[in-house]
């Protein structure tokens, strides 16, 4: 991915929503000619000159410091994700180094204690994954709560791919819109921390061309972390289900993540879990007899390659 690029696109389209009066700016009369505000008025409003702030919205943050990235922040009203996504745009812009944070494991799974941690969770469905959002390994719920994921023989599975290029996932997921949404955001909060990670360009550039959909969202320039929330899902087994998850980073094994899915002690998706861990008792991962459970609409459907 060009930083240039990623950094002109970021900051034009930041400053694209901010209006004069939310950013407590007095608003004239008359029809102006850009969205959100000028670049004068955020050079103004971060305390530096129009031609250093053009500079750096041309995607040049070379020997930026960080007060004028705070300031710059302070001026767009980016969040936590958002401020996060311009440092590390800052740092890829300073860097001398291509570091490929995750390879390793992507290429090798996680380590045998990572396994036997999610072996002994036996009550929540539970997975590692990278960046990437390849999931690498699972508890036997995990792998029966994403069964419509290991339908295809791909692997690792892959989360994106399933959500823009399985026609499932529109029933899977209960708001189809949102979990797109915050995959593309997550994506882009990756690729800002990762920006020399090949696989990663290769799949955004992968559902970019395949998936319109995906393309829309990724030129929105929106990131978000993806650490905790609530997850709906219609599982062709139980039914609708209505979890909360926890996402925890492995310092051990940089760039990858354990997930962590639960349901109110007593509630229908609490009882619909415990339906689910019965019938995936005996299986590591669903097989062709537990596919055959799957109502006859959605045992042939594959993916649109």
């Amino acid at each position: 991915m060009d930083n240039r690029n990623e950094i002109r696109d970021f900051l034009t389209s930041r400053r694209a929503k901010i209006t004069p009066e939310q950013a407590g700016l007095p608003a004239y009369g008359g029809r102006r000619r850009v969205l959100g505000l000028r670049r004068e008025e955020v050079a103004l409003l971060a305390g530096v000159s129009v031609d250093y702030y053009t500079r750096l919205e041309r995607g040049d943050l070379k020997g930026v410091s960080d007060s004028v990235l705070d300031a710059i922040a302070s001026a767009l009203h980016l969040d936590e994700p958002e401020r996060a996504h311009l440092i590390n745009l800052a740092q890829a812009a300073n860097s001398t180094q291509r570091v490929r944070r995750g390879r390793r494991q992507a290429q090798d799974g996680v380590r045998p204690t990572i396994q036997r941690v999610l072996d002994a969770m036996t009550g929540a469905p539970a997975y590692v994954r990278n960046g990437r959002r390849d999931i690498l390994a699972a508890n036997r719920l995990g792998y029966a709560l994403y069964s419509e994921l290991y339908l295809d023989p791909a692997r690792p599975v892959n989360v994106a791919r399933f959500v823009f290029l399985n026609p499932r996932a529109r029933s899977f997921f209960v708001d189809w819109s949102t979990a797109a949404n915050d995959m593309v955001a997550a994506l882009r909060a990756e690729a800002g921390q990762n920006p020399y990670d090949r696989e990663l360009s290769d799949l955004v550039g992968e559902l970019s061309t395949r998936s319109e959909e995906f393309a829309t969202r990724w030129a929105a320039q929106n990131v978000r972390f993806h650490r905790s929330g609530i997850k709906e899902i219609h599982h062709p087994i139980v039914g609708d289900l209505h979890l909360t998850f926890e996402a925890m980073d492995l310092p051990a094994d940089p760039g990858l993540s354990l997930i962590v899915y639960s349901a109110e002690a007593g509630s229908g998706s609490d009882d619909a879990l415990k339906l689910l861990a019965s019938w995936t008792a005996d299986e590591e991962e669903p097989t062709a007899a537990a596919v055959d459970q799957l109502p006859p609409g959605q045992r042939d459907e594959t993916y649109d390659h």
